[in-house]
């Protein structure tokens, strides 16, 4: 019976991690329909190559600071036929596989962010200190019991910190990072005129766009759902949930941004993004109303960070995962609570402090990876190669080369 059942949490696991694995298409198509035709090809080429180098450094580092466990032993023992003792260890590399996408999350939102003039190379070196080292401390602290984090939190504010699928510990720290990295960079050129007002640079491409939002809203089903890790955990509740907070988004940017595509495309991402960390708490007209909150604020934020700010943020990758992530976090303490719903087993001090600390933390660790790499290899492209775009300048093809050869 053991054995089925682990056998089940396996496959379940599994599922999931393909699923969000499917997610980093979505990332990736978000960002070549977003940017221009000159950087498409290097918006494909960075997630597929963050992904890699995010999986290595989590393999080799970030699992271990994490969480305690390390894959440096002998193939028997990892698949349990090492003795007593190392049954668990089958589970534990579906885990892995599973954790290390939500991981790969992180690289693949700040490259929304830092779009159309970041160099390459130092990109990866940074994935690799974000994912082997920041990251995992975030991840251990909140989702393990590294550091003594979610004891203190018990036994300060009677509840830990609650986030269940990473609205704080994936999106508002990837948020807040990229944040962070983008006011390194600098705008891009041309965006600004003399006099500070905003140059308009449109999507290239909407139904790319679309469809990279259609790819992420159906694999958050893997992960959100498959949060639970195993088959007596799930919940339908985080099912409909889910949903509702995705057509809350949808809904909210649909009105507020007068039906502007890219609104409201990533108006139902806003929506999952903020649902995360309390899906499996709330009602789901909590998980509604949490939806359509994140999906004003991403309209409205997206238009002060672009024109009032000047923060150039390609993607909005801030105001999406950053502002509606922490937006998430705090509203899982309010739609959580058996007063308004919800399941209760949610402090809402508890939910203020460790909501605000991981997008501090998140912001810090963008400021201090971008700020080394700056002062030490640079982090951006040259005038000259943001003018022809990355994809010359970087990978020497376009992503139309027949119609952008003359002759052809």
């Amino acid at each position: 019976m053991d054995a089925a059942k682990t056998g089940g949490d396996v496959l379940f696991v599994l599922m999931g991690a393909v699923m969000v694995l499917a997610m980093h298409c979505g990332f990736a198509l978000l960002e070549v329909g977003t940017v221009r035709r000159k950087n498409q090809v290097n918006a494909l080429v960075k997630i597929l190559s963050d992904f890699a180098v995010s999986t290595l450094a989590y393999f080799v580092i970030g699992y271990t600071v994490a969480y305690g466990v390390d894959f440096l032993v002998d193939a028997k023992t990892l698949v349990g036929k090492g003795g007593p003792g190392f049954a668990a260890y089958g589970y534990d590399l579906v885990k892995f596989f599973f954790l290390a996408t939500f991981a790969a999350a992180v690289p693949a939102i700040v490259s929304g962010g830092v779009a159309e003039r970041a160099k390459f190379w130092p990109q990866m070196a940074a994935t690799a200190a974000l994912i082997g080292l920041f990251y995992p401390l975030l991840e251990g602290s909140v989702w393990g019991t590294r550091f003594g984090l979610q004891a203190w939190m018990t036994g300060a504010f009677g509840q830990p910190f609650h986030d269940f699928a990473g609205s704080v510990v994936v999106h508002a720290f990837g948020g807040w990072v990229a944040l962070g990295a983008v006011l390194h960079l600098g705008n891009r050129r041309g965006r600004y005129r003399a006099n500070g007002s905003l140059i308009a640079i449109p999507p290239s491409n909407i139904p790319f766009l679309a469809l990279g939002a259609w790819v992420l809203c159906v694999g958050w089903f893997g992960f959100n759902v498959m949060s639970a890790q195993t088959l007596d955990g799930v919940s339908g509740l985080v099912a409909l949930n889910s949903l509702m907070a995705m057509v809350g988004g949808i809904l909210t940017s649909l009105v507020v941004s007068r039906a502007d595509p890219g609104f409201v495309h990533n108006g139902a991402l806003a929506g999952l993004v903020a649902v995360c960390a309390g899906s499996d708490v709330m009602h789901p007209l909590g998980a509604l109303v949490t939806g359509g909150i994140a999906g004003l604020l991403f309209v409205w934020a997206f238009n002060k960070c672009q024109i009032d700010w000047k923060i150039d943020d390609v993607l909005g990758v801030w105001p999406l995962h950053g502002l509606c992530g922490l937006t998430g976090g705090l509203l899982a303490g309010v739609f959580g609570q058996e007063a308004l719903g919800g399941l209760g087993g949610v402090s809402m001090t508890a939910q203020i402090v460790g909501t605000l600390g991981g997008a501090g933390f998140g912001f810090a660790s963008g400021l201090a990876v971008y700020g080394l790499l700056k002062t030490t290899i640079g982090i951006r492209l040259d005038q000259e190669q943001e003018y022809k775009g990355a994809d010359l300048s970087l990978h020497h093809i376009t992503a139309y080369p027949e119609e952008d050869a003359p002759g052809m």
